[in-house]
Order: C-alpha cells, then sequence, then structure tokens
C-alpha cells in the first residue's frame, strides 16, 4: 500500500483548515491532492487529533499482524488434520507401520494447502519441510 506523504499532524492541520471555511479547491492546490482525497480523509479522519490518528495506525497496523498470525495458524491446522486424523484410525485398526498416515499422502494434503493458501495476497507459502518428521 502506498504511503501518505503527510505525517499524522499535517494530515490533521489540513482538515482543520478545511474545516475553518477555506474552499477545497484551493486547499487541493496548495498541498497537491485531489477533492476526492480530502473527502476521503475527511470522513476517515475527521474530528481526530494527531494523538487520536497515530493511535489508530498503530491499531490497524496490530490487527494485520494478528490477520496474518491466525491465517499461518489456521493453515498449519488444516495441515495436521489429516495426519491426525490417519493415526487415530490406525490405532484402532492395529495398523503395523506406526505412521497412519503416509508420507505421500500428507505431502499431497500440504500440496493443496500451499496453493490454497498463495492466493490471498495476506498467507504466506508454507513450507513442506515444516511437517516432516
Amino acid at each position: 500500500m502506498k504511503r501518505s506523504r503527510f505525517s499524522e499532524t499535517q494530515l490533521v492541520a489540513i482538515l482543520k483548515e478545511a474545516d475553518s471555511g477555506v474552499p477545497v479547491q484551493k486547499l487541493c492546490r496548495k498541498h497537491g491532492t485531489s477533492n476526492v482525497t480530502l473527502y476521503k480523509r475527511k470522513s476517515k479522519y475527521g474530528g481526530l487529533e494527531a494523538s487520536d490518528l497515530k493511535h489508530l495506525r498503530e491499531l490497524e497496523a496490530e490487527n494485520s499482524k494478528l490477520k496474518r498470525v491466525y491465517a499461518d495458524l489456521t493453515l498449519e491446522n488444516e495441515a495436521l488434520k489429516p495426519a491426525a486424523a490417519g493415526q487415530k484410525s490406525s490405532e484402532t485398526t492395529g495398523a503395523s507401520r506406526g505412521g497412519g498416515v503416509g508420507c505421500n499422502q500428507l505431502l499431497g494434503n500440504l500440496g493443496r494447502l500451499v496453493l490454497r493458501g498463495s492466493g490471498s495476497k495476506h498467507q504466506k507459502v508454507i513450507s513442506v519441510h515444516r511437517y516432516l518428521p
């Protein structure tokens, strides 16, 4: 995502300037922005102080980090479910190989998860070697 050219204090100052009655066209020319940008910022940040805006950005960054962590854990959970189900079924049937799920089956499941997880922009591709014994 493209970063803003303005700091939090500058954004608040521009919005306060707009609220004080300066014509929008003149304000946009002065700061090199478009009308749409000014109105979007006004709808998102209108009425906030600089400290509030900084706190909002910190919360948004933390939220995106938590979403990435959740996506990674969900992928790991989905990758390990077939292995756990295979071990439980082999224990009840008395399979002698000890693993329950073959390595090829586990790699096949992981391959599907890697392909499914790589489509989203916030999920990273998991590596197969993490799950091998």
